[in-house]
């Protein structure tokens, strides 16, 4: 307690502390605390009272030079961690402002409201059916030309504006009209005085505007041309504007995760690749579509069909990427062993092989990069990596799961690429 009262507040990435008898004479006490702060989250809580100190977790942050970057995204939700050894992080989630495609949020209007049909009839919008023909204001030509139907649903809101012009036209707060200058602006939006555009393409005013507060059912209908004349007046397709302001909010997204893409990854000299999944065909829009740092691009190693979000998102990710994985570290010894090979053929003043030799050249700090077949023992391998942390020498543990592997191991099981020459 009292050496815990050395801290204010926990640290960032959390604490471990040991206590325990550390004598190594039978009988004698030798009692003493110590504490480490991690050098990355420790995601966990664990007492213990044992004859060993539990370990495990701070070896796994030890030279990790494993390290590549996560991204797991739908239209909305998105995170973006690091898999660090064979630790998740997850260090930014965020959320869309993409509306769903539920079509209770389209613009709407009474099932009464008279539309002009293609044929010249005029009948309630209710009657209106998917495939036929309304009449619709051709804005580059300026005039009216027949237009498709291609949906009708119903919804149900709980206000409700009745603006009158030469007919009363009941609407969502959300319809849109056109105003005289071809822009638009939502019926919540209008004010009494404004002009409006009607069957003709010709401006008339708002003569009075009536808001209601109560549950009606409304009728939207999806037009080919984006608008259709209803009670005289041209109002706007509802579906394709909606269809535009989820396209529109998504790339706002996307470029949101590229953002945090950037900022988490991009100074990440060590990170070997990323990898990217999700549900649905977002994470492949993202990519194909250039919302993506071009940089970072060119590190995804695996796009990934996942179910989740979040932190199970992430482990999902990984556990379905581990063959992808698993071959680009084959990929990556092969490509460091195939250099020592030409090397050792072509350049064999630069190289060594076996214990001997290589130990020469790391007592003339010559080792550049260090390749220790996994075949060693575990003590020798202990002492080169020790040494290679004391030197800065790159060090590879070397798998036989390839033909460079098995060729290491038949030359000492040691070898080593250097700097310079010695001979």
């Amino acid at each position: 307690i009292r050496h815990l009262r050395l801290f204010k507040r926990t640290p960032e990435n959390g604490l471990a502390v040991f206590s325990g008898n550390f004598s190594s004479q039978e009988g004698k006490v030798d009692i003493q605390v110590m504490s480490i702060e991690p050098p990355v989250a420790l995601n966990m809580r664990l007492y213990r009272c044992d004859q060993n100190f539990v370990l495990d977790p701070l070896k796994d942050m030890m030279d990790v030079k494993e390290t590549y970057g996560l991204i797991v995204m739908d239209r909305r939700d998105a995170d973006v961690g690091l898999l660090k050894g064979n630790q998740i992080l997850n260090l930014v989630s965020m959320h869309s402002a993409v509306p769903g495609k539920t079509r209770a949020g389209g613009q709407c209007l009474d099932p009464e409201t008279m539309v002009n049909m293609a044929d010249g009839q005029v009948i309630a919008l209710d009657d209106v059916e998917k495939g036929d023909g309304v009449m619709s204001y051709d804005f580059v030509n300026k005039k009216m030309i027949s237009s498709k139907v291609l949906d009708k649903w119903e919804v149900k809101k709980e206000k409700i504006y009745k603006i009158t012009v030469v007919e009363e036209i009941i609407a969502s707060g959300d319809h849109l009209f056109f105003l005289e200058d071809g822009s638009t602006k939502a019926a919540e939006h209008l004010e009494k005085g404004m002009m409006v555009l009607n069957e003709k393409g010709q401006p008339v005013v708002i003569k009075k505007i009536e808001v209601r507060e109560k549950e009606v059912k409304l009728i939207d209908i999806k037009v080919e041309n984006e608008n259709f004349v209803a009670e005289n007046v041209i109002v706007h397709n509802s579906a394709q504007r909606f269809a535009r302001i989820r396209e529109e909010a998504a790339k706002d997204f996307y470029n949101r995760i590229n953002a945090a893409a950037q900022k988490e990854f991009l100074d990440r000299k060590e990170m070997k690749g990323i990898l990217l999944g999700g549900s649905g065909p977002s994470k492949n829009d993202f990519i194909e579509r250039g919302y993506l740092n071009e940089q970072l691009k060119r590190k995804v190693i695996t796009v990934q069909d996942i179910s989740y979000n979040g932190d199970f998102g992430l482990k999902e990710l990984v556990e379905k990427s581990k063959d992808v994985l698993v071959q680009e570290a084959i990929t990556e010894e092969k490509g460091v062993m195939q250099k020592f090979l030409k090397m050792l053929a072509t350049d064999l003043d630069k190289v060594a092989y076996g214990e001997e030799e290589v130990k020469k050249a790391m007592d003339f700090g010559a080792v550049d990069i260090l390749l220790v077949s996994e075949t060693m023992d575990d003590e020798k391998v202990d002492y080169y990596e020790d040494k290679s942390d004391e030197t800065g020498i790159d060090i590879r543990i070397i798998s036989t799961d390839t033909s460079e592997g098995e060729q290491l191991r038949d030359l000492g099981k040691i070898a080593a690429i250097l700097r310079f020459a010695l001979h």
